[in-house]
């Protein structure tokens, strides 16, 4: 979703603190946003039942979530207003504040990989399973221009199949399965994959032989993931005994599977907040980053802390299938209002974002942990949702993991 001009500044003192109005004003001080997201930002953030029932099925209602905005985010030195949708206040309340102290210490870094799927296409009952991968092979060119064929726009526009994998699942039973890897640029690419996997399939069946099945997309894209590090210095943190808490704390998720799942959990308290505040498919995200994590056979953390000279190195990855474009980007007035506010020109900045806001939450909730305890503030602000409306409550310093 390419943004023509960008003007953005993330920090925003006391943000928590403004009235409603105040901070729709101040949020227009910080970055553009045109009518359209105006309106439906002053709105109630509702979907009309027309548009909803366009989006999903046996419609009956909508059913709304908070948006909050993840402030103080600078990724690749630049600046991020990120939108995030979630019903838990220390979610967003964690996420700022760790930003906060990344960017006093020069912010995140973050690459991903360029946007290449994975689309399998599975056969039961294959002759000469162990003969299957030179098979195909021998027909490598032929199968990737058939793949090419079933999305020519994606293709024009420069993207495409790019690779294909062959693996025996099963010896004795003929369990075979063509892995085929599909650059799809700034789109998700769900659909997209779907479509290769059944266009080919028969040219996949007619060389390797049995019985074609499953042609679908996986959500465990290994050769589409994001990498994302932070330096904070002890100072930030809150001294040197902080820091050393917060890096046991890191240790202990990497030997305890048991512990790994509430840490990652942590991450993708952030990750799937921004996620469904832009439209992206965040069951998918979830999948993908729980399977990447026990890959190795080990539940482990998609990201550690660990000790430097001065404070924490963090550093986190997982396979993160986003996109600016296709699904929810252009069907949801909400979706298009956020991506107005993060302003990302591409599927990959804009995993590198969710990845920082995953590694922020992370970091907020093991300091957290590593201090006061989760509950302090956690419940601080949990107890928000039972005030009257209107009530101010005071904010705690961090949160996030329950």
């Amino acid at each position: 979703m390419k943004q023509a001009v960008r003007r953005v500044r993330s920090r925003a003192s006391g943000f928590s603190r403004l009235s409603r109005g105040e901070r729709l004003r101040k949020l227009r001080e910080l970055v553009p946003l045109g009518p359209a997201s105006v309106a439906f930002l002053t709105g109630d953030g509702g979907l009309s039942f027309d548009e909803a029932e366009r989006m999903s099925e046996n419609v009956v209602s909508t059913f709304g979530l908070p948006l909050g905005l993840g402030l103080n985010f600078v990724v690749n030195d630049r600046e991020y207003i990120v939108p995030m949708a979630v019903e838990e206040p220390s979610v967003v309340a964690a996420a700022c504040n760790a930003a906060r102290m990344v960017r006093a210490c020069g912010g995140f870094r973050a690459e991903a990989d360029p946007s290449v799927m994975t689309a399998q296409v599975q056969l039961d009952a294959v002759p000469d399973p162990d003969g299957a991968r030179a098979r195909l092979e021998a027909r490598r060119a032929e199968l990737l221009e058939a793949c090419d064929r079933a999305v020519p726009r994606l293709v024009a526009r420069g993207f495409g199949a790019r690779d294909l994998e062959v693996r025996v699942l099963d010896r004795e039973e003929g369990v075979v399965v063509c892995d085929l890897f599909v650059d799809v640029g700034d789109a998700m690419g769900a659909n997209l994959v779907d479509t290769v996997a059944e266009a080919v399939a028969p040219l996949v069946g007619e060389i390797l032989g049995g019985e074609v099945g499953l042609r679908i997309l996986s959500n465990l894209p290994m050769r589409r993931r994001v990498r994302v590090t932070c330096e904070v210095d002890d100072e930030v943190l809150g001294g040197a005994d902080v820091a050393r808490a917060i890096a046991r704390a890191s240790r202990f998720a990497e030997l305890d599977p048991s512990r790994a799942v509430t840490h990652n959990k942590g991450l993708l308290n952030g990750v799937d907040a921004a996620a469904i505040a832009t439209g992206q498919d965040f069951r998918g995200i979830e999948a993908g980053a729980h399977a990447f994590a026990a890959h190795g056979g080990v539940y482990r953390p998609l990201s550690t802390f660990s000790r430097t000279a001065r404070g924490l190195l963090g550093r986190a990855e997982l396979p993160l299938a986003v996109g600016t474009v296709g699904g929810s980007t252009s069907a949801h007035r909400g979706v298009r209002a956020a991506f107005e506010i993060l302003q990302v020109e591409s599927a990959r900045e804009l995993a590198g974002v969710l990845a920082a806001v995953g590694l922020a939450s992370n970091l907020a909730a093991l300091r957290a942990l590593a201090t006061e305890g989760i509950q302090k503030g956690h419940m601080r602000l949990h107890h928000k949702k039972g005030a009257a409306p209107g009530t101010r409550l005071a904010l705690p310093a961090l949160g996030g993991e329950p």
